[in-house]
């Protein structure tokens, strides 16, 4: 599958169908796929706040297509590369480069990192990237940014309330608390016990 014009955004379904072309097993499709949409219900939810001013569309695909990359970290024994999973952003951005797709939709993968990865970032902890700005621009970024921290692909996977991400993320440094709690402030936090219940994982 190829996007042909900058302006086409993929439909569920086209993502849906890279997911499955992708995934190297059958439970790697059920991880990401499922954290996908989910993320993507969060995003709608608190979308409902924001809607004159964001393409919906655009976080939709974006929401859906954010973790793509992470299939590029599995071994040929169905194992996932843990040490370098911070390389599934650019690795997912890289692929969709290669499908074809627009800019302003294969960004999604390598900028939703954390609350945003700075070039400083990089160069300081020594991260396994390319040096570069990794942050959330516009404001569709920053909403399937914001959404992908109340959910985690853990085992098994859970919700994850906005105290919580905000007492892990403290070990980052003090900006990154200020970034989450700005995130909070402007798109406020999603009811997690509703999405819970939808989705059967546990929120902690």
């Amino acid at each position: 599958m190829t996007i042909q014009h900058a302006s086409v955004i993929p439909t569920d379904e086209q993502i849906r169908a890279l997911h499955e072309r992708y995934a190297p097993t059958e439970e790697a499709f059920d991880l990401v796929y499922t954290h996908c949409r989910i993320v993507c219900d969060v995003a709608e939810q608190l979308l409902d706040r924001h809607r004159p001013a964001v393409d919906v569309e655009l976080v939709r695909a974006g929401s859906l297509l954010h973790d793509i990359g992470v299939y590029r970290l599995y071994d040929a024994t169905g194992r996932l590369d843990h040490e370098n999973y911070l390389r599934h952003g650019v690795l997912g951005q890289a692929l969709l480069r290669d499908l074809g797709f627009p800019e302003l939709v294969s960004r999604f993968c390598a900028h939703h990192t954390g609350v945003g990865l700075t070039r400083d970032d990089v160069l300081r902890q020594g991260l396994a990237l390319p040096v570069g700005d990794y942050t959330a621009d516009t404001v569709e970024e920053q909403l399937v940014m914001y959404a992908d921290k109340f959910h985690s692909k853990t085992t098994p996977p859970a919700f994850v309330s906005a105290a919580s991400y905000a007492a892990g993320v403290r070990r980052f440094g003090a900006d990154k608390v200020v970034r989450f709690a700005e995130l909070v402030e402007r798109f406020g936090e999603p009811d997690l016990l509703a999405l819970s219940r939808r989705h059967q994982h546990p929120v902690r």
